[in-house]
């Protein structure tokens, strides 16, 4: 299949997701190109993947430059010139928009039909807003098809928006031969590992709070990954706590699959998480996850078998638990096997790409 694929292309999940999605595309014989205003990040040189950038022009008569405009005249661009059969877009606003209008376009000389899939923030968030929940409404229900990243995604879409369109359940994935275990660790001391875009729903402070209690038995370090606004806050507290030489902020990297292989437990104190992508990489590293009991992540982590759930800002106990874990190694390592399992098992990409495949070829037979 000849498919076209828009992300937004930073660190966030959804990016993250659909450029893997558009490697794993590549990788089982499909023609992907990705169309957006920059290269994703994690899509790296692959000269069997296309890339088409979308310009937007800055006129003094907009006060905003119209993206979304932009971005459906490439689509409908790119669409027509290498015969793409679907348009694949990840967050509903403003590229299901977009590709609504792509559609419209091109409908007087060929049907072009778009899946949305739904990441988290774009229902839970930006949707909710009043000023876009007309359009994501309209623009999920236009959709041919539907997809979210979890259950509970998906159940609160529908509440939400009290949509009739069916939207299919297909869970984030993970290429477990990218993401494994090291096969032995360099010497170093017991290792926390966080990974996101330093929202303030990822709770980073939180991070460095539960580092300090555990310290307090176990010599451990943390890794802070990523970068975003919260990670003044972050900083800040770590330098007041005394903790400037125990955590090492390593910012935006595109080495996680190797930085994770160094790691025995990963923190994820998020308020809000869809899915947990963060928490699956890790896993598929035989890293232990540390959650919270929120959005999709009981659907990833069985609680006492794969890793821990703990409440939102529940600090004391989620450093309990990482202390347990980091003084016990080969507790901590038998954990980490059972996630490592648990990935393999339920989220591989072997699984979940067939569900992504069979969906296109219903919506090309017009299903």
């Amino acid at each position: 299949m000849r498919i076209g694929i828009t992300c937004y292309p930073t660190y966030g999940g959804s990016g993250i997701v659909a450029t893997e999605l558009g490697l794993e595309l590549a990788n089982r014989g499909h023609q992907v190109h990705f169309i957006t205003y920059a290269n994703p990040i994690r899509l790296g040189e692959r000269p069997d993947i296309l890339y088409h950038e979308v310009e937007v022009s800055n006129y003094p008569l907009f006060q905003y430059p119209p993206y979304c405009l932009a971005l459906a005249s490439r689509m409908a661009e790119v669409a027509e010139q290498y015969s793409l059969d679907l348009l694949h877009v990840h967050y509903a606003i403003p590229h299901s928009v977009s590709a609504m209008l792509a559609r419209g376009i091109l409908s007087d000389r060929r049907r072009l039909p778009f899946v949305t899939t739904l990441h988290g923030t774009d229902i839970t968030l930006v949707g909710m807003d009043r000023s876009y929940y007309p359009i994501t409404k309209y623009s999920i229900e236009q959709s041919d098809g539907v997809t979210a990243i979890s259950e509970d995604l998906r159940r609160h879409t529908v509440e939400v928006f009290d949509v009739a369109k069916p939207i299919e359940t297909i869970h984030n994935f993970v290429n477990a031969e990218v993401y494994r275990p090291a096969e032995e660790r360099a010497p170093g001391p017991p290792r926390l590992i966080h990974l996101s875009n330093f929202r303030p729903v990822k709770r980073v402070t939180d991070c460095i709070r539960v580092l300090a209690e555990v310290r307090k038995t176990v010599e451990a370090e943390l890794w802070m990954v990523g970068d975003g606004p919260a990670r003044g806050a972050a900083e800040r507290l770590a330098h007041d706590l005394g903790l400037i030489g125990a955590v090492r902020f390593l910012g935006k990297r595109n080495d996680v699959p190797a930085l994770l292989r160094e790691a025995d437990v990963l923190l994820m104190p998020s308020e809000m998480e869809s899915f947990g992508l963060a928490a699956l990489e890790g896993m598929s590293s035989g890293v232990t996850p540390l959650g919270t009991r929120v959005g999709g992540v009981p659907e990833l982590i069985t609680h006492g078998v794969d890793g821990y759930l703990c409440e939102v800002g529940a600090v004391e106990t989620m450093a309990a638990l990482a202390a347990c874990l980091l003084s016990d190694p080969d507790r901590c390592r038998a954990m980490g096997l059972a996630a490592r399992r648990t990935a393999m098992e339920r989220f591989s990409t072997d699984l979940i790409i067939p569900k992504y495949e069979a969906l296109y070829r219903r919506m090309l037979e017009g299903g």
